[in-house]
């Protein structure tokens, strides 16, 4: 998802002009916390009338397994919730973009590129839209948005080729 930003994270002057483009990119999470206990609720007590119809039948091994099921279930969403901390901040002046990964545990990578040595690179499928976005200078590459859904790397994609070309002229 993209959300417009007042300007870049940490590592920018405080005289510097306003940037031309910023953008925050984080992870998009369906289900929200609320939702998210009352499917481990709903996960719980399936799990555990279940387990006790397998016990009051005599097959009370089967119990175990479902509370791993719900255990299991409940780690992936926590795994899940985790990935979705990380973002990505890129703001674009006309000297300079600076592109800022942040990762689940918060630690931070900055990337500064010069937009007239930049390439922005998007790769479409026929079928399915932008699969990948990147910004090359020289020997790197940095991707861009690899969590973006289909319809946020295209919107982005457009914004930010914008003010790209922008910044060149």
């Amino acid at each position: 998802m993209q959300k417009p930003v007042d300007g870049p994270g940490e590592g920018a002057s405080p005289d510097r002009d306003k940037p031309i483009f910023a953008a925050r990119l984080t992870p998009y999470r369906s289900l929200s916390e609320k939702g998210f206990v009352l499917l481990m609720l709903f996960v719980g007590v399936s799990c555990f009338a279940s387990g006790i119809l397998f016990v009051s039948i005599g097959a009370w091994p089967v119990f175990g397994f479902f509370g791993l099921d719900a255990l299991l279930i409940w780690g992936a969403f926590k795994l899940n919730y985790r990935s979705g901390r990380a973002f990505e901040e890129i703001a674009v002046w006309r000297d300079d973009i600076e592109f800022r990964q942040v990762s689940p545990a918060g630690r931070a990578h900055i990337h500064r590129l010069n937009p007239f040595w930049t390439r922005f690179v998007v790769e479409r499928h026929e079928e399915f839209g932008i699969m990948r976005m990147v910004l090359r200078e020289r020997n790197r590459e940095i991707d861009i948005g690899s969590f973006l859904n289909p319809a946020d790397r295209d919107s982005f994609a457009m914004a930010f080729s914008a003010a790209l070309a922008k910044a060149r002229h």
